[in-house]
């Protein structure tokens, strides 16, 4: 198939994790992937196997972006497009435009759990099939009914399985440990981009609690870039820490490119999130065999069977989300445990061959 995927994202997170690996999987199936991207994304450094001449570089600033709008349309006619796959909400109408006047079939994918609004429901009319990456995402579309209940379909996300097979725990753990200059013997992260909806604040209150009932041989990461102005989220965050006196515990690392290299590296993992789709990082953890705490969003508890691959907290409960903290961090026995069968599940329920198996289905079904 001839496929044009769309991405405006600026920044890089698990949706791009998603647009990159599908991309890239994609292609080495065979099929002809062009991609369209902002100039400054990210994500050109991680299309390794989609060709430079296949991609087109345009503003893609928002909905009523006039003239991407038409050079999408033009670049689909030209390359005789049959499939447009969009990921950004702001896209959606773009690519919507795109198709109008060409054989194509627009397909869209819904990455986060927060609801589209009823004027999607005319812009995006000729939309051919919706992609949700969870079951609780899929619901809330039926329920909105701006699209037909018969065009959404759920595909959750997958990961490369093979990207954490051959990462040794005590050497990346080493490796942490130098990087971080800290004796600590346990570590405990969280990967997410800066903000409250990702649920920072109660990994950092969490924390806190933890190291106050007696538990100090601990190193806290907190992974991920911050997009407010100024950098406002980080600075707050850092505050935060600073008032509960965690500066050399708690330890800020931006953007981390290789996460196979560091999430091995932890005894537990953590997705404090107040609101969560699919959590990609929470799935990487657990195929490098660590144990999770997650607070009960749709999204994880559709990832993370409680008491089996992990815990779950309530949403905001820094206190509970500490309690199961010091369960696991307490008892070796119980993190092997729990961290084998999260392996066996990731590997069982989330591969990437499986999702790219289910997306070309999908493609293959609005074609027909």
């Amino acid at each position: 198939m001839r496929i044009l995927q769309i991405s405006s994202a600026r920044t890089f997170g698990g949706g791009e994790r998603h647009f990159a690996d599908l991309s890239n999987a994609l292609t080495a199936r065979g099929h002809e992937v062009h991609v369209a991207l902002v100039p400054a994304s990210a994500l050109h450094d991680e299309l390794k196997l989609a060709p430079t001449a296949q991609r087109i570089t345009l503003p893609l600033r928002n909905a009523l972006d006039v003239y991407s709008a038409t050079a999408l349309a033009r670049f689909v006619r030209a390359q005789q497009i049959e499939i447009v796959h969009a990921h950004v909400a702001r896209d959606y109408p773009l690519a919507a435009y795109a198709v109008r006047r060409s054989n194509a079939r627009l397909i869209i994918t819904r990455h986060v759990p927060f609801a589209l609004n009823r004027l999607h429901r005319f812009a995006l009319a000729n939309v051919a099939r919706v992609i949700a990456v969870s079951g609780p995402v899929a619901e809330q579309m039926r329920a909105r009914k701006i699209f037909p209940a018969a065009k959404i379909r759920v595909v959750p996300n997958g990961i490369n399985l093979a990207r954490y097979a051959d990462i040794d725990r005590a050497t990346a753990r080493a490796e942490l440990q130098q990087r971080l200059q800290t004796q600590a013997t346990l570590f405990v992260g969280t990967v997410g981009e800066l903000s409250p909806v990702k649920g920072q604040d109660v990994f950092i209150r969490a924390a806190a609690s933890v190291i106050e009932r007696g538990l100090t041989n601990i190193a806290f990461i907190v992974v991920g870039t911050d997009n407010a102005p100024a950098g406002g989220t980080r600075k707050q965050l850092e505050a935060l820490s600073a008032a509960h006196k965690l500066e050399q515990q708690v330890h800020m690392l931006g953007r981390v490119a290789d996460l196979a290299r560091l999430l091995p590296a932890l005894d537990a993992y953590v997705s404090a999130s107040r609101a969560e789709a699919f959590g990609l990082a929470t799935v990487e953890a657990m195929a490098c065999g660590v144990p999770v705490v997650a607070t009960t969003t749709d999204g994880s508890r559709e990832i993370v069977t409680d008491g089996l691959t992990g815990r779950l907290v309530p949403v905001g409960a820094h206190e509970a989300l500490a309690a199961a903290l010091i369960e696991l961090l307490n008892d070796a026995d119980l993190r092997t445990k729990l961290g084998a069968q999260a392996r066996a599940a990731a590997h069982a329920r989330f591969s990437l061959e499986r999702m790219i198996a289910e997306t070309e289905a999908i493609y293959l079904e609005a074609l027909s």
